[in-house]
């Protein structure tokens, strides 16, 4: 809608994943490093949490896209299948011929046979499930045995399990302890920074724009941004495109303090509890399986 009176070619603050947008703050950048990272080592089982729309998907499909031709890709994006469906799931993304009537063997055993000649090819295999803290216990299990398709050198496919905060609890369970212990990379992605906040939005702003956007966020108008997004990017991005809105219904490029507090009223946000004095952790680190 307002595309045409900011000189912008799309609108820049979308809420889909889309990996042409994907900003590398600090902890996303670092994420971003080691999810390559560890495709490109083999490592077994990747984890990337973080709170609700952080940007989790967004990362995991820019390191998708970044990975070279060879790699062969995967994504669940519905968690919540029996075993039996999470295998039929896989092997239809990873493009596996299995008849219709395929049991849970026959699927498995098409599934090890497209990974052995990935091997053979020198490619990857890379699954990625998102939500993963829905996935239901027994299918979490299944995946664990998919997780022992393997030669003596090398494993078959990489997972990576993206979720919620919640899910490094559900990967801490007891029952779980086999397929915790076989993950190689956690990731924890946090909400961006005060500064951050405004390099994410003209960062989103110069490719929409393509370096001609007529758009200028105020420094107090970042500040209400900031205190009502608490740096989750989704929120941000919710708090921005109102105010593209606001501003135009305002006739105005100038987006300041005032026509923010319009977008946010509109939403009927509240401050956020959280606080840019104190530093976000960010927390990723390597524990090799036995």
């Amino acid at each position: 809608m307002y595309e045409e009176y900011y000189s912008l070619i799309e609108p820049p603050f979308s809420l889909t994943p889309d990996p042409k947008y994907f900003y590398r703050s600090e902890s996303h950048h670092r994420a971003f490093e080691l999810l390559q990272y560890a495709i490109r080592r083999r490592e077994g089982f990747m984890v990337v949490y973080g709170d609700i729309g952080t940007g989790k998907t967004t990362l995991c499909r820019a390191v998708l896209d970044s990975i070279e031709k060879n790699f062969h890709t995967a994504l669940l994006l519905n968690p919540f299948l029996t075993e039996t469906d999470l295998l039929k799931t896989i092997v239809n993304d990873f493009n596996v011929r299995v008849q219709p009537t395929a049991s849970k063997q026959d699927l498995l055993n098409a599934l090890n046979e497209f990974l052995i000649s990935v091997l053979e090819k020198d490619g990857r295999a890379v699954l990625l499930i998102d939500e993963a803290q829905n996935i239901p216990l027994a299918t979490l299990e299944q995946i664990r045995i998919i997780s022992n398709l393997e030669t003596h050198n090398a494993k078959l496919l990489q997972i990576v399990f993206v979720g919620q905060l919640e899910l490094i609890d559900v990967l801490s369970k007891p029952e779980l302890r086999q397929l915790h212990q076989r993950i190689s990379i956690k990731c924890e992605l946090t909400p961006l920074s005060e500064d951050e906040i405004g390099q994410y939005i003209r960062h989103r702003l110069a490719i929409a724009g393509s370096g001609h956007s007529r758009v200028i966020f105020t420094s107090d108008g970042l500040r209400e941004i900031s205190r009502y997004s608490g740096g989750i990017p989704r929120l941000i991005n919710l708090i921005a495109d109102r105010s593209l809105l606001a501003g135009m219904a305002l006739s105005t490029t100038t987006l300041n303090r005032a026509v923010v507090r319009e977008a946010v009223d509109n939403l009927q946000l509240k401050k956020t509890k959280s606080s840019f004095g104190r530093l976000w952790p960010f927390r990723a680190w390597s524990a090799r399986s036995k």
